[in-house]
C-alpha cells in the first residue's frame, strides 16, 4: 500500500513538472486598421466595429492579441511588428487606407502574413491596387463590374473553419457582389453565398450600381454571387491566407450573433488560429455595447 501510494505521488510530482516545462501557446498579433469616419451615424462605424473586434478577440480565451489603429494607415508602421494578420474595415477605393502603402501590403503578404477587408475596404481602383488586393485577399470590388446595393442575403453555411458554430442566417446590408477573384478563383473558397434577387439591380448603369456583366450574370445565368470568401495564397507567393467580407456598412448588424461571430472566426482562422468548433465565443453585445466608440457625426 506504502509503495502504490508513494508511486502515485511521484507519478504527480512528474506529470506536474512536465505540465509547468510546457511552453506557453504562443499568442498571434492582429492588427485591425480603422478608417476614418465617414458615411452618417450609424453607418461605416469602422472605429467603433474594429474596438467591439478586438473586445470580443481578447477576451475570447484563444491566443490572440488584438490591437487596434484608428484615422486609417499607422504613422509608425512598426505597429505591424510581429503581426500575424492585418485587417482594414475602411472606405476603401481612392482613399483606400493602403492605396498610399501598396509595397508594404505585398510585403506583408509576400510574408505570409494573413490579410482581412471589412465591406468598403475590398474595393481598390483597377490597375495596381486591385492587383494588389487580389493578390492579398483573392478578390476584390471592381468599379465597373462589381455593384454594391442594399438587400436582404440568406446564407447557408459550408463546411470551413471560418463557419465553426454559425447558422444560416439572412440580413439586410449594403452587399457588394460580382467581385473580380482570381483567375479560376483557385484558392478561393466561398463562405457566404446567394442568389440576388432582380431589385438590386434596379438602379441604372454606372460605376457601384450596374453594368452589362453583373445583369448578364445574375439576371440571364442566374448565378450565385460570393460576399465572404476566404482565400488561401500559393507557396509561392509567399503564402498566408485572406478573406473578404463585403458587409459591414450598418454598425447595428455586428449585433447579430452570427454576421458578427463569422467574421471573428475569419480573423481568427487568417492568423493561423485553429478556429474552435463551437466558434468564437463571442457574447451578443448589449444596446448600450452597440453605442460605444460611435464617431462624432455632426457635422455630417
Amino acid at each position: 500500500m506504502i509503495i502504490a501510494l508513494l508511486s502515485l505521488l511521484f507519478v504527480g510530482i512528474f506529470v506536474g513538472v512536465r505540465a509547468q516545462d510546457q511552453p506557453p501557446t504562443p499568442r498571434k498579433k492582429v492588427v485591425l486598421i480603422a478608417g476614418k469616419a465617414s458615411h452618417g451615424p450609424g453607418d461605416h462605424e469602422h472605429r467603433a466595429g474594429c474596438l467591439l473586434f478586438q473586445k470580443h478577440l481578447n477576451q475570447s480565451g484563444l491566443p490572440i492579441d488584438a490591437v487596434v489603429v484608428t484615422e486609417g494607415w499607422p504613422e509608425d508602421e512598426s505597429v505591424f511588428d510581429g503581426a500575424a494578420a492585418v485587417i482594414i474595415y475602411a472606405d476603401g477605393g481612392e482613399g483606400h487606407p493602403a492605396m498610399a502603402h501598396l509595397p508594404k501590403l505585398k510585403a506583408m503578404a509576400a510574408a505570409g502574413i494573413g490579410i482581412g477587408c471589412i465591406h468598403y475596404a475590398v474595393e481598390m481602383p483597377p490597375g495596381e491596387g486591385g492587383e494588389t488586393l487580389l493578390g492579398a485577399i483573392g478578390g476584390y470590388f471592381e468599379i465597373n463590374y462589381s455593384v454594391n446595393p442594399f438587400w436582404d442575403a440568406s446564407f447557408k453555411m459550408p463546411e470551413h473553419e471560418i463557419t465553426h458554430g454559425i447558422g444560416d442566417f439572412m440580413i439586410n446590408d449594403e452587399w457588394y457582389y460580382h467581385m473580380r477573384f482570381v483567375d479560376g478563383e483557385i484558392g478561393v473558397t466561398p463562405i457566404l453565398t446567394d442568389l440576388p434577387p432582380a431589385e438590386s439591380l434596379s438602379r441604372p448603369d454606372g460605376r457601384h450600381s450596374g453594368n452589362p456583366q453583373v445583369r448578364a450574370a445574375v439576371l440571364e445565368r442566374r448565378e450565385k454571387q460570393h460576399m465572404m470568401w476566404a482565400f488561401e495564397r500559393a507557396p509561392q507567393a509567399g503564402g498566408g491566407r485572406g478573406f473578404g467580407f463585403t458587409g459591414g456598412h450598418r454598425h447595428l448588424n455586428w449585433q447579430h450573433d452570427d454576421f458578427r461571430r463569422v467574421v471573428l472566426n475569419a480573423i481568427v482562422w487568417v492568423a493561423g488560429v485553429e478556429v474552435p468548433k463551437e466558434g468564437i465565443i463571442s457574447p451578443t453585445p448589449s444596446d448600450a455595447d452597440m453605442a460605444e466608440n460611435l464617431d462624432d457625426k455632426s457635422a455630417r
